[in-house]
């Protein structure tokens, strides 16, 4: 596997800045008096594709030769990953296939078919989704690019971390940990290799999903593991069967605790995320903020920094966060 460095993810940076948008680092007065801290938040929502997935899925597509942009790429994807790709595909005149699951939460299945994607639906209970979109590739000729366990990719996310970092210091802060949402651990990943190079002394943590926490249980072991069947569907995009090969060698040295939310903690947060800061934030790129709303990640006295990591929800599962019963 390629070792990935701090230098590769400021070269990633490098590469796709003329595509991506440098999103907004956001304060909230309530935000900092509820939790006691500074919090400082990403704001990936506003992202190209609606999450930081378009950073990742950029820097893999710039990369390809001639005769693998010919070929085209294949995924997959329970939606983020396969719309920036998509996305970053159409752009460079590539085409692209996703493998999505047949659950998949509508408004990402119809945003990747928008950007001219070929979609294969799976089940997601009864599919090795990572050894389909690996036959695939081997019998169509196609490049993979995972979501998640791949050096470009990783290196690509990790530039989330790197403009989180400029823009706190531009306001004279250093963070003291940085919480951000897990699934399969590439976000994770490029995040912890930009600071441990841009801010040495923040500590990273993941953030999952109760009955989804796999990294948090795999960095306790040392080894990883996998989750258990039947936990909760509501944040569909960390539900990763268990942590990447390649994410998990870097996660293991360099994260500090993890952290695991409920779902009603993920749906107060949705609720604040939308009536005090106005952004539509989906269940899995709202875990980071509710870890600190929840109290279950300490905030008092400190500067945390959290990754909002997208808004890509269905309008059901949005109104049951904000409607009239919201928890928030």
């Amino acid at each position: 596997m390629q070792q990935l460095t701090y230098a590769d993810v400021v070269v990633a940076a490098e590469r796709i800045a003329d595509h991506v948008v440098h999103t907004p680092l956001l304060r909230n007065a309530m935000l900092d008096t509820l939790t006691g801290g500074t919090i400082l938040l990403k704001a990936e929502p506003l992202q190209r594709t609606g999450s930081f997935k378009f950073r990742g899925a950029t820097n893999a597509v710039l990369q390809l030769t001639p005769a693998q942009k010919a070929a085209g790429v294949v995924t997959h994807s329970s939606g983020n990953h396969g719309q920036a790709l998509a996305c970053a595909a159409a752009a460079a005149g590539v085409a692209a296939t996703v493998h999505m699951p047949s659950d998949a939460p509508s408004i990402k299945v119809e945003s990747t078919r928008g950007w001219g994607a070929t979609i294969v639906a799976f089940d997601r209970a009864t599919t090795d989704r990572e050894a389909l979109g690996r036959d695939w590739a081997a019998r169509t000729g196609t490049t993979l690019i995972p979501p998640f366990d791949h050096p470009h990719v990783i290196a690509g996310q990790g530039s989330v971390a790197l403009e989180l970092i400029a823009d706190a210091a531009a306001l004279g802060l250093v963070m003291d940990d940085l919480l951000v949402c897990t699934g399969g651990g590439g976000l994770i990943a490029g995040c912890a290799l930009a600071a441990s190079g841009a801010s040495p002394n923040t500590v990273v943590h993941p953030v999952e999903p109760v009955g989804w926490d796999d990294t948090t249980r795999s960095l306790a072991a040392g080894e990883r593991l996998e989750n258990a069947p039947g936990g909760s569907g509501l944040c569909d995009a960390l539900l990763a069967r268990m942590p990447g090969e390649l994410t998990f060698s870097i996660n293991r040295e360099i994260l500090g605790a993890g952290v695991a939310v409920t779902d009603a903690d993920v749906l107060a947060a949705m609720a604040f995320a939308f009536q005090r800061l106005k952004l539509v934030v989906e269940p899995g790129g709202a875990v980071g903020l509710a870890a600190v709303l929840s109290g279950k990640f300490d905030a008092r006295n400190k500067v945390v920094g959290v990754v909002l990591s997208g808004g890509n929800v269905d309008p059901a599962t949005f109104a049951r966060a904000v409607g009239p019963t919201s928890p928030a």
